[in-house]
């Protein structure tokens, strides 16, 4: 089987918009979380949210004004983070290699898709009518297979191109199924991830219906708390994260720069609850043991874990009792953290987000923090890498993502 590794990054978070940002961000254990101000949240049990800021004047360097004018906030995001990449990786004009288009694909899924698009357009059909209430814009703004579409029409890319959509697994999936198409053949090259913007009365209020997100308006820096003693729920976050991934020989004849390999990626279903994990994050074991088999590592052969680390109850202590049933007695030299605690849950794009900031871990040598550990939980007694980012240089990451539907995603980035 070929060697797949990534060559190029493109990030838009809460805490930068752009590689640079959202890592320096990290490192100084930043929050993204304050006041909504995408809608009027008054009166909602969440006013609070991860936004990417001063994404207005940012746009205009990936989009001109016709564009920007129509496209929903998720495409935005995602075509944004993929250009991004493009440039990271060091192709001219964000093209694929001339003569290799039919070696390229991209594969950028979501979650939940044009979600404000749909809010908007259900107000202005109300108000003004089928004749002048619908964008012919709007179904290509809503569907989430128009990221990729978008992406390869500028990138040149005629390989596969689609969506996975597995709620908070979807960028994850998303990396780990290009890694295969390109490790058995089927492709030399994949513009992989996520994107999501679901800051919206429907996103919020359907979460807070669920009881699901933190309802901490008095001090939304210091919401997002994974495995603290203290958590209420999720801080709903927006952005998109991609990567580019290339078969190793193709990335070292073009002297590429290398993050690191995509060494092992799995997949797998709790088959238990729409929404709550497995007891004991069975499922979650099930996912993590056999990505280090694929990645043909020992779990004592892993430095760090970038948890999925939602900062809910039925998250994080299921996760960590997943982690030491997986890891044993390696469990507590393992460092883990969630960098959710900073960027908010992104939801479908948080997979893939993590997965680029894995791979800066590991190029950087640097681990990224949980902020707003500051209690204890007794069922989560693992090094959370508290409050401080920690130079340690590690060999193999895991990042793990899980979401609702009981869907699960594990990737192993591993030095190359």
């Amino acid at each position: 089987m070929r060697r797949v590794v990534i060559t190029g990054l493109g990030l838009v978070t809460p805490i930068g918009i752009g590689v640079d940002a959202t890592w320096q961000a990290l490192l100084a254990g930043k929050s993204g979380a304050g006041p909504i101000t995408n809608f009027d949240a008054t009166g909602y049990a969440s006013q609070f949210a991860c936004e990417v800021k001063d994404w207005a004047a940012a746009a205009p360097t990936w989009f001109d004004k016709r564009e920007l004018k129509h496209y929903d906030r998720f495409l935005q995001f995602g075509v944004a983070a993929a250009m991004m990449a493009m440039d990271d990786a060091g192709f001219a004009d964000r093209k694929v290699p001339a003569g290799e288009e039919d070696r390229w694909g991209c594969y950028i899924g979501a979650g939940l898709g044009g979600v404000e698009t749909i809010e908007n357009t259900h107000d202005t059909g109300r108000s003004k009518g089928p004749r002048y209430g619908f964008s012919p814009y709007f179904v290509t703004d809503i569907i989430i297979n128009m990221v990729p579409g978008m992406v390869t029409i500028r990138t040149g890319a005629r390989g596969p191109n689609f969506s996975h959509v597995s709620a908070c697994s979807s960028g994850a999936h998303s990396i780990g199924e290009a890694m295969r198409l390109i490790r058995h053949g089927y492709a030399d090259g994949m513009i992989a991830g996520g994107c999501e913007a679901t800051i919206t009365m429907l996103g919020v209020g359907g979460f807070n219906a669920m009881r699901a997100m933190s309802t901490r308006n008095a001090d939304p820096a210091g919401a997002s708390r994974p495995f603290d003693n203290d958590r209420d729920g999720f801080v709903i976050g927006e952005g998109a994260g991609v990567v580019i991934l290339e078969e190793l020989e193709h990335a070292r004849a073009r002297g590429a720069r290398i993050y690191g390999e995509v060494r092992g990626y799995a997949a797998g279903s709790d088959a238990h609850h729409v929404t709550a994990p497995a007891p004991e994050g069975i499922g979650a074991q099930r996912c993590m043991r056999a990505a280090l088999a694929d990645a043909n590592l020992a779990p004592t052969e892993i430095g760090y874990i970038n948890a999925h680390g939602t900062s809910t109850d039925a998250n994080d202590k299921n996760e960590t009792a997943a982690i030491k049933a997986v890891f044993g007695d390696h469990a507590k030299q393992l460092a883990v953290s969630s960098t959710k605690s900073m960027t908010g849950h992104m939801l479908g794009a948080a997979g893939s987000v993590e997965c680029a900031i894995s791979a800066l871990a590991l190029t950087h040598g640097v681990l990224p923090p949980t902020i707003n550990y500051t209690t204890p939980d007794p069922d989560c007694d693992l090094d959370y890498v508290p409050n401080q980012a920690r130079p340690q240089r590690v060999d193999a990451i895991l990042s793990n993502s899980f979401g609702f539907g009981g869907t699960n995603a594990c990737l192993v980035l591993a030095r190359v």
